[in-house]
């Protein structure tokens, strides 16, 4: 399974430890195209390619390629909310993770998609059973 893990760079790297987290267990279910998200020494300058429209080539590619995508979306992101967007627009299944109890508001066009899987959560832990239970259940589902 190619998983699409997507999650805020520019708009902010306070959660790159959490997203680092997730996407060592999602390894376990497959590969992870978007590893570089959850790299610490990234920085919100989002200096992972060597200019934006190959960044954005190379993302949509990746994107492309995925069976799914995985979202931690409680960090306020525009890159990650036109990721989500293309990616309902392709028919890809679509995970959203927002974190309870922090200073963000979950946006309306993320909670209120027919087309988007969202898994409330406060701790990582408390993530890893519900997430499995939807990649096996779209595992199974192929």
């Amino acid at each position: 399974m190619k998983i699409y893990f997507a999650g805020s760079i520019r708009g902010g790297r306070q959660d790159a430890g959490l997203y680092e987290q997730i996407i060592q267990y999602l390894k376990t279910f497959g590969e992870v195209l978007t590893e570089h998200v959850g790299d610490p020494s990234l920085t919100s300058a989002g200096d992972d390619g060597p200019n934006d429209r190959f960044i954005h080539d190379r993302d949509l590619e990746w994107l492309q390629s995925s069976d799914v995508i995985v979202a931690e979306v409680t960090a306020v992101s525009m890159g990650v909310g036109y990721e989500i967007g293309r990616a309902v627009e392709m028919g890809k299944p679509v995970l959203c993770l927002f974190r309870e109890g922090t200073c963000s508001n979950l946006s309306a066009m993320i909670a209120g998609c027919s087309n988007v899987n969202l898994i409330y959560y406060s701790e990582f832990e408390e993530l890893k059973k519900p997430l499995q239970k939807y990649l096996f259940s779209y595992k199974g589902s192929k």
